[in-house]
């Protein structure tokens, strides 16, 4: 179940550095998200979905990975990012 093109192209106009950004750190954990948020609505509905529970997890895992390395980079990025997708801040390890 991939993610609506019109909702991803939103994200990428939303969270983009310029026009045709989408490979920058911040719109990918921005379209992680919005992957995370569905297929955890998925899973309100289908509660022994295991398959897509271990994809939602290991895109948990992904999109935690990136948090890190944006947050090693720039932290007043990161700290707006998170703000902004109303995501927790984790401690780093």
């Amino acid at each position: 179940m991939p993610l609506d093109p019109q909702l991803k192209q939103d994200v990428i106009k939303e969270y983009g550095l310029k026009d045709g950004d989408t490979g920058s750190t911040e719109v990918q954990i921005a379209i992680m998200q919005k992957r995370i948020e569905q297929i955890t609505g998925h899973l309100k509905t289908n509660k022994k979905d295991f398959h897509s529970r271990t994809g939602l997890l290991k895109l948990v895992g992904k999109r935690r990975r990136l948090e890190a390395y944006l947050r090693n980079r720039d932290v007043v990025k990161y700290r707006e990012l998170i703000q902004r997708l109303g995501i927790r801040e984790v401690k780093p390890k």
